[in-house]
């Protein structure tokens, strides 16, 4: 594609828009905060871009009723980035569903470019181990129909598998010496085997995701190749090189991943 008229595109695209997606404490603020490079609170402002008059002041701002699906949350270190949370319908409120049923479609076929969603995050987390799949994933890839734009579905906290792992080798007779020792082979094999599940059966709903990606230690600072993960794998995931540019650009994390792009097309 001609690179004057991606540049056109990226100025009616405006900003890289994501709407994410998740259980309460399945690791949304942590995952956005390293996208951003920060330990900040974002900034918020309303569907019109008016930034709201209250501030956030607990890494727990992900509350249902703390906010409308429309608002807008964006980091000081990137502003590239704009972020929509869902909270609310994964609790089981049929209110809180339409409402973000609602906004995804229209949100996905705006003819306002700087106001569409670009991707969907949709945040399953591993140390739900014994039901990663509820009635809100469900109904979600049954009844919500996202057009064009991708829903990627990220399996948070995979490091808490290892939990899991020291106890299955616990009762396997291991003493706690020997499960530490293996805890990470069966880990890998448990979240595998996680993947697999999860895959099998939201494949078998209406509107299936698109990809697929585990993430782990996201907690930690040093968790830049996770986050090149999940940039590589969104891009990966939408339709047109216009996008995929915008959000290769936008991310700052690792600045190779241009030149790698780059080199790619």
């Amino acid at each position: 594609m001609d690179p004057k008229r991606i540049r056109k595109q990226f100025e009616r695209i405006g900003r890289f828009r994501i709407l994410v997606i998740g259980r309460a404490n399945a690791g949304k603020t942590t995952i956005l905060q390293r996208v951003c490079n920060t330990t900040d609170l974002p900034e918020v402002f309303d569907g019109e871009g008016n930034k709201m008059s209250w501030t956030l002041s607990t890494n727990n701002w992900c509350q249902r009723g703390c906010h409308d699906i429309r608002n807008e949350f964006v980091f000081r270190s990137n502003k590239g980035f704009i972020f929509h949370d869902s909270c609310g319908f994964e609790a089981g409120s049929e209110d809180e569903f339409n409402k973000m049923k609602e906004f995804v479609v229209e949100c996905s076929s705006t003819p306002k470019l700087d106001k569409r969603i670009h991707a969907i995050w949709f945040c399953i987390p591993m140390d739900a181990y014994e039901r990663p799949i509820t009635e809100a994933e469900e109904r979600f890839f049954n009844k919500c129909d996202t057009g064009s734009v991708p829903v990627i579905v990220l399996l948070t906290k995979a490091d808490c598998l290892n939990s899991w792992a020291l106890e299955k080798l616990r009762d396997d007779g291991y003493d706690m010496k020997g499960a530490k020792a293996r805890a990470g082979d069966v880990e890998k094999t448990l979240l595998i085997d996680m993947q697999e599940y999860i895959t099998e059966e939201l494949h078998q709903c209406k509107f299936a995701p698109k990809n697929y990606l585990p993430l782990a230690r996201m907690n930690e600072v040093e968790s830049g190749d996770q986050c090149t993960k999940l940039i590589m794998c969104t891009s990966d995931a939408l339709d047109t090189i216009a996008l995929q540019k915008l959000l290769i650009s936008t991310q700052q994390t690792n600045m190779s991943i241009n030149i790698k792009y780059a080199l790619k097309q």
